[in-house]
């Protein structure tokens, strides 16, 4: 707004002076221009501290739902609308019964947080098939394999994901402190569903993260000197504790080997690791070794949960480690305590 004279409620005249409100009432244009779906999507996400990646999603799918039905407004489309899209996932993109139920998930929030409506029933929608399927799990042997054809920090890393069942973001995002070697456990902060858990610390690995702190130091040490050193931290600490991004407590346990650079604000930082390079090598690692199963990042923790119930530990310990909220999702596992083919003998060996 350009600097003028107004009339006062009294018939005199003030002077507006530019910048003198507040920047929402200061231009007029945003008056004229409310926030888009998405921004409000993405604002009542973050609000209720739904993850980045959830984030992502569920943007994706009102996305393609919006775009399904020819750039018509969620506001105008109801029920049936949404029964179409759900059916033609179903039926013409064939996805699996988890994507299917990811993108109800996300139009029952947006039609609940942000549209302020209850969606109803929902007739007919074509389910789509959820598969019975077993976990790929590999042998002691075929771990051994694997992790003899990682080395580094990429070795460590899927040792950490096999020797305390984490997932690859929870190995990935751990902090210095998040790891206590003097009582053997692992803080997993803020892992799926945004819980917390504590999982075991594997002894043979004490030593090898030990070396590979020193070396972690001696990074954050540097950038300290150069006049970085910071970290994200989670929620609002950064602004409750100042000092605690140059902490070395806070640290990421595996960072990035190229500091991160703001070229608007020339500020420098690391992150962690991407997932990408540790998924590449574990692949590389996987045929390397000759694996012919279809082994990732994940299998590791599938195996750590499978030879725990082989080696005898009850249901309920491996759900603790795992940080499963349902016994059930464990149960899963048990199919090793069968012995199933492998324990009955072919009438072929008998001839």
């Amino acid at each position: 707004m350009t600097s003028g004279t107004q009339t006062s409620e009294r018939g005199g005249p003030f002077k507006i002076e530019r910048g003198s409100l507040p920047p929402e009432v200061d231009n007029p244009a945003s008056f004229s221009r409310p926030p888009k779906l998405i921004d409000q999507l993405r604002e009542a996400l973050r609000s209720r501290h739904y993850s980045p990646r959830t984030e992502q999603t569920y943007c994706h799918w009102v996305k393609r739902y919006i775009f399904f039905h020819k750039v018509r407004h969620p506001g105008e489309m109801a029920e049936p609308e949404i029964n179409g899209f759900l059916t033609y996932l179903a039926v013409k993109e064939k996805v699996s019964a988890s994507t299917q139920n990811q993108a109800l998930s996300a139009l029952l929030f947006l039609y609940r947080h942000v549209l302020g409506r209850e969606v109803g029933d929902l007739g007919e929608v074509i389910r789509a098939r959820k598969p019975k399927r077993l976990p790929v799990v590999m042998t002691r042997e075929e771990v051994k394999a694997v992790l003899a054809n990682l080395s580094g920090d990429k070795g460590l890393m899927a040792s950490l994901m096999y020797g305390a069942g984490l997932r690859l973001m929870e190995c990935l995002r751990l902090r210095v402190q998040d790891i206590d070697c003097s009582r053997n456990e692992i803080l997993v902060r803020d892992g799926k569903g945004a819980k917390d858990r504590i999982t075991m610390l594997p002894a043979s690995l004490k030593v090898p993260l030990q070396e590979h702190f020193k070396t972690v130091k001696a990074i954050h040490e540097r950038d300290l000197a150069d006049g970085w050193g910071r970290v994200l931290l989670p929620d609002a600490l950064d602004r409750k504790y100042p000092n605690a991004p140059k902490d070395w407590r806070w640290q990421w346990v595996f960072p990035q080997e190229n500091r991160w650079k703001n070229p608007k604000t020339g500020e420098e930082g690391r992150h962690h690791v991407d997932e990408s390079l540790v998924q590449k090598s574990v692949r590389q690692a996987v045929t390397a070794a000759g694996l012919t199963k279809r082994a990732s990042c994940h299998t590791f923790r599938h195996s750590f949960a499978t030879h725990l119930l082989e080696g005898g530990y009850d249901i309920r310990t491996v759900q603790e480690l795992l940080g499963h909220s349902d016994v059930k999702t464990t149960m899963i596992y048990t199919h090793v305590l069968n012995r199933g083919p492998s324990g009955v003998r072919s009438p072929m060996d008998g001839l």
